[in-house]
C-alpha cells in the first residue's frame, strides 16, 4: 500500500525541520505540490509546551535540582528526563556542560569514533555522555513523535521519509545518518544532499522555473549552515526537447559555519569586556559562545530592527555567588566580524591559507583552518569544479566556472550582507572572466527550504515533479580474479565486470545478467574496483578481459564477509548495483539461497589509483 504522505526532514546542525506533501494516486504531476510545514511541539519553558515552526538541535541533560518534577514532560512521553529543542538551546546557554550541541558536526568527524559517547564534549565528571549518533537519534525520535502526535491517523512508520545530509557528508557519516533513523524506528528512508533540496525547495515554489532559466545556465547553490559550508553547481541542459536539471559539481567537506561565526562573535564581545577588566575562563567563554548564537538570530532575522542584543554570562562560582557578567551583542559587531572574516574581498585565484599546525592539539572537531568562505568559494569553482567530466560547465578564459544563477540555503544568509558579499564578490571574478554578472534566485525560507525540498522530491520520486539528474561521470568494474592454474612468480590475471554503465542516474539500480561468480565469506578477502572515464558504452555485465590501458584501478578493499555456520566457503553469487541519491555505488552480491553482502564506495570521491 502507497504511503499517504512524503516527508522531509532537514536534520540540521542547528534547527531541524519537518515538512510534508500529501500522494495523490491520480495528481496532475505539473500540479503545485502543497508542500506544509509541521509546527513541532516542544519544551520552551519549564512546565509549557508550544509548537514551533523548527526544532534547536540542542538536546540538555538535566541535572537532579535542574528542573521541578514533571516540568519537561511532553504529551507523549510524561517521564521524560532529557530536553530536546528550545528549552535544551535556552539552558545550555548557561549551563553549557550539560549541553549537547553540533552533532551533526561531530557526526561528520572522520578522526574520532561517531559511535562513541563524546558528547557533552567538554561535560564535567559526572555528566552523562551520548554518541553523536544517539543525540541524532533523539532529535529524529521527537520528529516522528511531534508527527503522531498532531497525526495520529496516518502513522509516521508508514509514510516514506526523505532525511537531508550535506553534500559533502563521507560515507561512513551517510550510514551513521542511516543507523540514527533506524534506531529512531524509521523504516521506509532515502538520503538526500541538502543543496540539491534546496534546489528543489525553489523548483517547488515557482512552477514557471523553466521562464526563469534556459539551456546553458549553471546556478552555484550557496549553503550556509551551523556547522557546514556546502557549495554545488546544477546545470541547466536540454533531453528530448525539453529543459532538465543535472548536478555536474559538488564541494568537499568544510566544517565552516554558524558555530564559527558565533565563537568569533564570543571572542568579540570577549574582547571588550577584558578591556574593562572582566576575563572569561573557558566555561564563560563557551557560555558566552551559546549565548551569543542566539543574540545573533535575533538580530538577524527577517524584520528584526534592534541594533544589538544583551548576553549574560554567569561569573565564577556556582548559582549567584558568583554573580553574573552583563554584555551586549552588536549589529555592528556582526557586521564587522562577518566582512572581515568570514567574507573579505579575494580574488578567484586567492585558494584557503593553509596554517602551520601544532604538533599536538585539543581533541576537538577539525574546523577549516581559512574562515575566509570566499576564498572556499574561490577553490570550489577554480579547482573542484574543474573536476567535473561534463561539457555542461560554463567556463570562462581561465577555466574558472562562471555560474550565471546563484541560490542561497542556511540561517546565516538570512543576513543581507552575507548574500551581497557572497554576490559581489562573485560577480567581481566573472566580470574579469569577461562574463556577465550572476543573477540571485529569489529568495525563499531559508530555514525550511531543506525541508520543504526534500517533501518535494518525495513527489518527485513517484513523478509527479521534476528530478535533477545527477549520471555518474564514469563507468564502474569489480575486479574478477581469472580462474586459471597458480604460476611461479605470477598473479592469476583480473578482469574487469561492468557494474555501473557511464550516467546511471543517481537513486536508480540496476540487476546484472544472469552470471554468477564466486564469492568469498569468511574470511578477509581483497576486493579491487576498476573505472574508466573513456569507455562510455560498456553495459552491465560486459566482462572486459584485458584491463590495462583505459581501466583505472582504484584503492582496493578489504573486507571480511560473514559465513554463517561454516568458517570459510566460496559461495555462487550474482551481482545487483545500486547508486544512492549521495552518490553511493552498493554492490550487492546476492546468494541463490537470499543472503545477502554489501560492497560500497563515494563515486564523487576523487579517484585514486591504487599504488
Amino acid at each position: 500500500m502507497a504511503s499517504p504522505f512524503v516527508i522531509g526532514i532537514d536534520l540540521g546542525t542547528t534547527n531541524s525541520a519537518l515538512c510534508y506533501a500529501e500522494v495523490h494516486a491520480d495528481a496532475d504531476p505539473f500540479a503545485p505540490a502543497n508542500v506544509q510545514i509541521l509546527p513541532i511541539p516542544q519544551i520552551v519553558n519549564p512546565g509549557e509546551v508550544r509548537e514551533e515552526n523548527l526544532l534547536p538541535s540542542f538536546l540538555y541533560l538535566p541535572g537532579p535540582s535542574d528542573f521541578p518534577e514533571g516540568t519537561i514532560a511532553l504529551p507523549w512521553d510524561p517521564q521524560r528526563n532529557f530536553v530536546t529543542g528550545r528549552l535544551a538551546q535556552k539552558r545550555g546557554a548557561e549551563t553549557a556542560g550539560r549541553l549537547v550541541s553540533s552533532a551533526k558536526s561531530w557526526l561528520s568527524h572522520s578522526g574520532v569514533d561517531r559511535t562513541a559517547a563524546l558528547l557533552p564534549f567538554l561535560a564535567p565528571e559526572g555528566v552523562e555522555k551520548l554518541s553523536p549518533v544517539e543525540a541524532s537519534r533523539r532529535y529524529l525520535e521527537h520528529l516522528s513523535e511531534a508527527w503522531n502526535h498532531k497525526m495520529p491517523e496516518t502513522p509516521f512508520s508508514e509514510q516514506e521519509v526523505l532525511v537531508t545530509v550535506p553534500a559533502s557528508f563521507d560515507a561512513v557519516a551517510r550510514e551513521l545518518t542511516l543507523e540514527a533513523s533506524r534506531l529512531a524506528g524509521y523504516r521506509n528512508i532515502t538520503l538526500l544532499e541538502e543543496p540539491q533540496a534546496a534546489f528543489y525547495a525553489w523548483v517547488e515554489r515557482h512552477s514557471d522555473w523553466r521562464e526563469r532559466v534556459t539551456v546553458g545556465d549553471l546556478i552555484l547553490v550557496v549553503d550556509i549552515g551551523g556547522g557546514t559550508t556546502d557549495f554545488t553547481l546544477i546545470a541547466v541542459t536540454e533531453r528530448a526537447g525539453e529543459l532538465s536539471l543535472e548536478r555536474v559539481a559538488v564541494g568537499e567537506h568544510i566544517l565552516l559555519g554558524g558555530d564559527n561565526i558565533d565563537l568569533a562573535l564570543a571572542n568579540a564581545v570577549a574582547q571588550r569586556l577584558a578591556e574593562k577588566g572582566t576575563r572569561l575562563d573557558s566555561r564563560q567563554l563557551q557560555m558566552l559562545w551559546n549565548n551569543c548564537r542566539l543574540a545573533k538570530e535575533r538580530l538577524l532575522e527577517p524584520g528584526a530592527t534592534a541594533e544589538e542584543q544583551p548576553v549574560t554570562i554567569l561569573g565564577r562560582g556556582s548559582g549567584l555567588v558568583g554573580g553574573s557578567i552583563k554584555a551586549t551583542l552588536r549589529r555592528e559587531e556582526i557586521d564587522r566580524v562577518m566582512a572581515e572574516g568570514f567574507l573579505p574581498t579575494v580574488a578567484s585565484t586567492d585558494m584557503p591559507v593553509r596554517h602551520r599546525r601544532a604538533g599536538l592539539q585539543e581533541m576537538g572537531l577539525p574546523y577549516a583552518a581559512d574562515p575566509a568562505i570566499t576564498r572556499q568559494m574561490a577553490r570550489f569553482l577554480r579547482q573542484q569544479a574543474a573536476n567535473a567530466e561534463h561539457g555542461t560547465v560554463r567556463r570562462g578564459p581561465s577555466g574558472l566556472a562562471c555560474p550565471t544563477h546563484v541560490l542561497f540555503n542556511g540561517g546565516v544568509l538570512n543576513a543581507g550582507l552575507v548574500r551581497d558579499r557572497i554576490v559581489g564578490t562573485l560577480n567581481s571574478w566573472l566580470t574579469e572572466e569577461g562574463m556577465p554578472p550572476a543573477q540571485t534566485l529569489s529568495g525563499e525560507d531559508l530555514m525550511h527550504a531543506v525541508a520543504r525540498g526534500a517533501a518535494y522530491y518525495g513527489l518527485a520520486r513517484l513523478g509527479r515533479g521534476v528530478r535533477i539528474r545527477g549520471g555518474v561521470p564514469r563507468t564502474y568494474y569489480v575486479g574478477i580474479e581469472s580462474a586459471m592454474p597458480s604460476v611461479p612468480g605470477f598473479a592469476a590475471p583480473l578482469k574487469a565486470l561492468t557494474v555501473v554503465p557511464f550516467g546511471m542516474e543517481e537513486g536508480s539500480d540496476v540487476r546484472i545478467p544472469s552470471r554468477e561468480f564466486g564469492l568469498v565469506v569468511g574470511e578477509t578477502a581483497e576486493f579491487r574496483f576498476l573505472t574508466s572515464a573513456t569507455r562510455k558504452n560498456d553495459q552491465p555485465g560486459d566482462l572486459i578481459e584485458d584491463v590495462a590501458g583505459d581501466l583505472e584501478e582504484l584503492a582496493p578493499m578489504e573486507v571480511a564477509f560473514e559465513a554463517g555456520e561454516d568458517s570459510s566457503e566460496v559461495v555462487p553469487v550474482s551481482f545487483e548495483a545500486v547508486v544512492t541519491e549521495t552518490g553511493v555505488l552498493q554492490l550487492w552480491c546476492v546468494a541463490r539461497d537470499g543472503r545477502r553482502w554489501k560492497l560500497e564506495f563515494n563515486v564523487r570521491e576523487r579517484v585514486e589509483a591504487a599504488g
